[in-house]
């Protein structure tokens, strides 16, 4: 059900998308490219310029090689769904439920993002779905959520 609406409005299903309030990270030097990339629509991780490892959170460091050359680079935007979790907890007055995802990264699986699903219904939801980025803008910061992907992928 989305956010705030009534439940006795019928039993179709409608997208969720997300809490109606969002707590905006802190722009920091080391994850202010990953909170504002979304400005071109384009989502991005560290990447190790030596031994070629996304690196996420981001850190000074490359956990394979102990590199400390690491750079934001682009990619594809697209995941899989991993695991997920509806939220029924009413945290702020008048909100409905959300889902909360775990996606891995087309690029590297080991790659994983916690976030919100949105644009699906609850009941349409499965462990291994595919799913596209998109960017949910609040000032400066751009936070990448997740929807079901459109099209087939190869």
């Amino acid at each position: 059900m989305t956010p705030g609406a009534d439940e006795s409005a019928g039993d179709t299903a409608l997208p969720v998308r997300g809490p109606a309030m969002r707590l905006l990270p802190r722009l920091e030097p080391e994850n202010e490219f990953f909170w504002t990339s979304g400005a071109d629509g384009k989502l991005r991780f560290l990447r190790c310029r030596s031994c070629q490892t996304y690196v996420h959170p981001p850190a000074p460091r490359c956990p394979e090689c102990l590199a400390a050359d690491l750079a934001p680079e682009v990619v594809s935007g697209r995941a899989t769904l991993v695991a997920y979790t509806c939220n029924v907890q009413e945290w702020i007055p008048g909100s409905g439920p959300y889902l909360i995802g775990l996606v891995a990264i087309e690029e590297d699986e080991r790659v994983r993002l916690t976030t919100n699903l949105v644009d699906v219904a609850i009941e349409d939801v499965r462990t291994g779905m595919a799913v596209d980025v998109v960017f949910d803008q609040h000032d400066d910061v751009y936070l990448p959520l997740f929807r079901p992907a459109t099209g087939v992928r190869a």
